[in-house]
């Protein structure tokens, strides 16, 4: 039996070996190379999350500085007004003037029949003679009782009575010339006057009403308005107070004449900020003369202002949207240089609905527009870019 050849089995193992070590060092590439593939995917996903964590955040630019006219609604109302009342019960017998009529102090507007204040006024006036009468009987017996008593003819308290007689008829004749005096007074009520010369703007009763005066109920049988002039008032905000001195000019526009402005001048404000409002209340002139305006009337009233309000930051607009409400009041949530969220308070000057006039910004501010319910203080955020501004 031959012997088998040990040449060829020495060469095949080194090649098993080469194979295996090759073998080995691919599987550990793939291994290596799954893992870091692995590990860079991971952080990858990471830094996705944590850059999907940060919210984006819409920045508007404030719009510089506010314009100097500040508009504001008013109303306009007669110089003076007065409700005409009745004084004195009865019933209307005539009226003499009717809603836009001029008047003048004094004119008859109505007349009243009162025939109970008349039978009254004549029974105080029968009374006033039956006193006078008693009266001058006691005067003269009183003078009678005094020659007698001179020549000791009766007492002397006698004489005191009949003095004591003409003291009391004096003073009850005064009471019977008093009641005569008030029921003639409440007489001349029956004829309604004019307080003063102007325009009849209501009229509430007719022939035949029953007239009932001094009671709770009771409606003002006219109302007569001075409308030479017209009072204008607005409120005014707290951040323009400082600004409103007696003499100031402003225009005004009313619906009836859209295209035409009207000049008016504030006489009185009420030097006192509303507290509830932040409103001070100023009250305007304007001659109406030409009569072409009518009490009662809104007005939009412009205020031109020169130059910033003195030792006050100016104002700038922002969307009323970047307002946040929290426990420290007003504030806006702004974006410093690092993209991080900035609580700035600030104050409100003007609402004019969609915008707010506000101090405690400037121009370059960069202000969140409807930003979370929950941001805060050093939140970063990936900010985006509005138009919003000048």
């Amino acid at each position: 039996m031959a012997e088998t050849d040990p040449a060829p089995q020495a060469t095949h193992k080194p090649r098993l070996r080469w194979i295996v070590l090759i073998g080995a060092g691919v599987f550990g590439v793939i291994l290596i190379a799954g893992t870091i593939a692995r590990i860079h995917g991971r952080h990858r996903l990471h830094a996705e999350n944590v850059a999907a964590l940060v919210p984006s955040v819409t920045v508007v630019h404030p719009g510089g500085q506010a314009v100097d006219t500040l508009v504001l609604p008013g109303i306009l109302q007669a110089w003076y007004s007065a409700p005409v009342y009745a004084r004195t019960n009865g019933y209307l017998r005539q009226w003499y003037v009717d809603i836009g009529q001029k008047v003048q102090a004094g004119q008859l507007l109505a007349q009243i029949d009162t025939p109970d204040v008349d039978l009254q006024l004549a029974a105080a006036r029968a009374a006033l003679g039956t006193r006078t009468a008693q009266r001058d009987l006691a005067r003269i017996t009183s003078r009678r009782w005094d020659r007698l008593n001179a020549q000791n003819a009766v007492s002397q308290q006698e004489t005191d009575e009949r003095r004591g007689n003409l003291a009391a008829s004096e003073a009850t004749r005064h009471e019977a010339a008093a009641d005569v005096e008030r029921l003639e007074t409440l007489s001349a009520f029956k004829l309604i006057l004019a307080p003063f010369a102007g325009v009849v703007t209501s009229r509430a009763t007719d022939i035949g009403a029953l007239i009932v005066a001094g009671t709770a109920t009771t409606q003002p049988l006219f109302t007569v308005s001075d409308v030479t002039r017209l009072r204008l008032y607005v409120r005014v905000p707290q951040a323009y107070a400082a600004r409103m001195q007696d003499g100031f000019a402003a225009r005004f526009t009313v619906p009836d004449y859209p295209n035409r402005q009207f000049e008016s001048r504030l006489i009185h404000s009420a030097d006192a900020v509303d507290s509830q409002s932040g409103t001070m209340l100023v009250q305007l002139v304007y001659d109406n003369a030409q009569n072409l305006l009518k009490p009662g009337a809104y007005a939009q009233i412009a205020f031109t202002f020169h130059g910033p309000v003195p030792q006050a930051p100016p104002p700038v607009r922002i969307p009323a949207s970047a307002l946040l409400f929290r426990r420290d009041g007003t504030t806006v949530a702004l974006v410093d240089e690092h993209d991080h969220v900035v609580i700035q308070p600030v104050s409100i000057m003007v609402d004019f609905g969609t915008e707010l006039e506000v101090t405690g910004l400037d121009a370059q501010s960069r202000v969140i527009n409807n930003p979370p319910d929950d941001i805060a203080q050093g939140d970063p955020v990936k900010p985006r870019e509005d138009g919003h501004g000048s």
